[in-house]
């Protein structure tokens, strides 16, 4: 063996420039960039890994089932959301629907019925909802007297005859509508 190791001597320029040599050469720095390389790469992957960890939280399941978890709940709230507006758009159509029966225009006409100086005790008010259909309410008052009509109004017109006053009320209530 001490034969062996003294047998170790300098080599040639000639014989570094040979084949052999320079393959070898060429082999360690490709092994030693290979090397580095995978440290480098090593390291990246010990962050991503820390990095998913903080977002998986346990570190149990991977990206891809994560990310399949968040599909179904955003499915699931996406479609709660449509069935909550669903919801919503019927109530507010019941609502709408019930709104059109309230009393939407109204108004009160005042003025002396027998043409005596009484001080305008007498009234008409017409009630209407939203379809333009309701009551005229008319009160005529006298000395010793008290008188109360009502008339169904239907589609904006009466549907017996009204006096001046109560057409009066009905056309200034619905005036309201086109302002």
């Amino acid at each position: 063996m001490a034969g062996g190791l003294a047998s170790l001597r300098p080599m040639t320029a000639q014989e570094l420039t040979s084949l052999p040599v320079l393959v070898a050469f060429g082999s360690v720095v490709i092994a030693l960039a290979a090397l580095v390389l995978a440290s480098i790469l090593m390291v990246r992957t010990r962050r991503l890994r820390r990095d998913q960890t903080v977002v998986l939280g346990d570190g149990r399941r991977d990206l891809v089932s994560h990310a399949e978890q968040l599909q179904v709940a955003f499915t699931q709230i996406r479609d709660w959301v449509a069935e909550s507006m669903q919801h919503l758009d019927e109530h507010t159509a019941r609502i709408e629907a019930r709104l059109d029966g309230c009393l939407a225009y109204h108004s009160v006409i005042r003025y002396d019925a027998y043409g005596e100086m009484s001080g305008r005790q007498s009234s008409s008010i017409a009630l209407l909802d939203a379809k333009r259909s309701g009551v005229v309410v008319s009160s005529i008052l006298h000395r010793d007297q008290a008188r109360f009509y009502v008339k169904p109004i239907g589609d904006g017109r009466g549907e017996s005859e009204l006096s001046p006053e109560e057409a009066e009320a009905v056309e200034t209530a619905l005036a309201a509508e086109r302002v």
